[in-house]
């Protein structure tokens, strides 16, 4: 009768948290409804140059060497991957998580208790062996091995390993975004380099120019023909030639460091192909369309990882509603003194014990977990969209840019040929007396500065292309 009492006792015990743990709040629906476009244009050329690895993308050797540097030394990058290592170890806790605790455990003690209390009158009463009574103080040493269990009714556990698992996956995909902007970081200050070593060649060049019509006008000076303010003239724009040169000096020692900061290392001299810039040609962009970003854009995989990682927190969130079950065990020897302590079985000790529990009154933390985990999850879901739109409109910009910078590029050196051709005729005619020296330095001055726009034109053409490279997700691979 008392057990059928106990039984009842207890599964009344279990409906009351099962009553309980069906109250768990519903998840939030987080289907993304932003995709991308089936095209970038017209075109629908599956050919993607981000599939093309950066050694085979980018063909100058300086440059190969370069970002095969960074990639070894750049700190950034480093950092990024520790924290791979960190989210690889976070898998190892989650999955202990889902294995018992086994331990073993030694002990030992003394205890004192006073004579007229229970436990101490009936030491004094009880005999160890006929004729032996309990000492006092009495000892007490334990060996033995101990377990704890938590049994993943709800999948708690799993989905936690499971959401630490697409972090690290997500991780990874972090350290390749880093990887693709450090590439294309490289690439700009290399381009930008060699379109400076063509700038400061093209300014010596102006300035011998300008030094050859400054000796034209001291001779017309000398012959009357010409004045001192001319002279005066024509020296002050040589020396404003020659202050442009220590200007780009200044900008090439900067884009150097800048270098060798990416490849992780101290100021030092970066080589680099000194050919004529104008004759750089640069890859073919084969964009592809633009659902490949999916595959190859690494921080929108990043975002969808995090994403189905929020979820499943969602869902271990969810899972402490319920009743949970933890099963605890242990096996080994006790007694109050060393010398019984392997006396069998007088000395052997063990348990086993399940405990069913589940919050029943006051749940609020548990809630607000919940929510927290909601809002995350709508975080991620938001993050998710905001990249693969950014990835996107990052394309589509470039793409206009190249084609805006190709026409820009061809408008410009034709305007730079008629510039020198007009440098050759303004001479002529300054030497013949035919035109003032106001319009041979004019004419200079406006070809100087049509020639540096061309190369600078020509460096956002190279710029462009790498950016479109690293905006379609090309350079981890």
């Amino acid at each position: 009768m008392e057990n059928l009492k106990i039984k009842n006792s207890l599964c009344a015990v279990v409906v009351l948290l099962l009553v309980a743990s069906c109250k768990a709040p519903s998840v939030l629906s987080t289907k993304s409804t932003i995709t991308p476009p089936e095209t970038y244009s017209s075109s629908t050329d599956t050919m993607n140059i981000a599939k093309i690895s950066w050694k085979n993308f980018f063909k100058d050797k300086y440059l190969q060497d370069l970002i095969d540097a960074a990639i070894q030394n750049n700190q950034e990058l480093k950092i990024t991957l520790q924290e791979i290592e960190i989210a690889k170890n976070d898998i190892r806790l989650k999955k202990g998580a889902l294995l018992p605790m086994v331990g073993l455990r030694a002990g030992a003690g003394i205890e004192k208790v006073g004579r007229y209390t229970s436990q101490g009158a009936g030491d004094a009463t009880t005999e160890i062996m006929p004729g032996k009574e309990f000492p006092d103080p009495l000892a007490d040493f334990t060996i033995g091995a101990y377990a704890n269990w938590e049994v993943d009714i709800w999948k708690k556990l799993r989905n936690s390993k499971k959401a630490a698992v697409n972090r690290y996956l997500a991780s990874i995909e972090g350290k390749n975004f880093v990887l693709t902007n450090l590439i294309s970081e490289v690439a700009d200050s290399y381009y930008e380099l060699v379109s400076l070593d063509n700038q400061l060649k093209i300014v010596k060049e102006n300035v011998q120019l300008q030094k050859d019509a400054l000796e034209i006008v001291k001779v017309q000076k000398e012959a009357a023909r010409s004045t001192e303010l001319a002279v005066q003239k024509f020296q002050a724009e040589v020396l404003s030639s020659q202050e442009k040169e220590f200007e780009i000096l200044q900008r090439i020692k900067e884009t150097e460091n800048r270098i060798n900061f990416l490849l992780g290392r101290y100021p030092q001299e970066i080589p680099r192909d000194n050919s004529e810039f104008s004759s750089v040609t640069s890859p073919l962009v084969n964009v592809g369309i633009p659902s490949q970003l999916l595959e190859n854009r690494p921080d929108v995989k990043q975002a969808e990882l995090e994403l189905i990682a929020a979820k499943l927190d969602v869902k271990a969130a969810r899972a402490e509603f319920y009743p949970s079950l933890d099963i605890s065990a242990g096996y080994g020897l006790n007694a109050f003194n060393t010398r019984y302590l392997f006396t069998f079985p007088e000395s052997l000790l063990y348990s086993l014990v399940g405990d069913l529990t589940a919050p029943l009154i006051n749940r609020n933390a548990i809630k607000a977990e919940f929510k927290s985990a909601n809002a995350r999850q709508l975080q991620a879901l938001y993050n998710y969209e905001r990249s693969l739109l950014n990835a996107y409109l990052e394309v589509a910009t470039q793409l206009s840019k190249i084609d805006n910078l190709e026409k820009s590029y061809s408008m410009k050196s034709q305007e730079v040929a008629a510039l020198k051709k007009s440098i050759e005729v303004s001479n002529d005619l300054f030497r013949s007396a035919r035109v003032d020296y106001f319009e041979v330095l004019m004419t200079q001055r406006d070809a100087l500065e049509s020639t540096l726009e061309l190369i600078e034109t020509k460096k956002e053409q190279l710029n462009a292309v790498v950016h479109v490279y690293r905006d379609l997700g090309g350079g981890w691979k």
